[in-house]
């Protein structure tokens, strides 16, 4: 092994949770039909269950406003910071949009 590990997407990982919740398969033909340790499809197996709750809950809705109202501060940080920055280099005598050169 060449010790690099793999990153699996959230899309792969449901539907490996998916195979495995259905029961249709061994753990180990799971492994065999989608190339992953078991630890994957139990770890997402188990993921997907707990999570399944929220979703009827309106925790995921929750979640999802609160990430998108953090989305929302960061914009709003990156725009002041961009704003400094810019009055910082007029102050200083340099031009950022040309790279320090004036």
């Amino acid at each position: 092994m060449d010790g690099k590990r793999k990153y699996y997407g959230a899309e792969f990982k449901a539907k490996v949770a998916l195979d495995a919740i259905r029961g249709e398969l061994t753990v180990a033909e799971l492994v065999a039909k989608h190339g992953v340790h078991q630890t994957l499809i139990n770890t997402s197996k188990r993921q997907a269950l707990e999570g399944m709750s929220g979703i009827f809950s309106g925790k995921a809705e929750a979640k999802a406003a609160e990430k998108d109202g953090e989305i929302e501060k960061l914009h709003a940080k990156i725009g002041q910071l961009v704003v400094e920055r810019d009055f910082l280099a007029k102050a200083s005598g340099r031009c950022a949009c040309l790279g320090g050169v004036r």
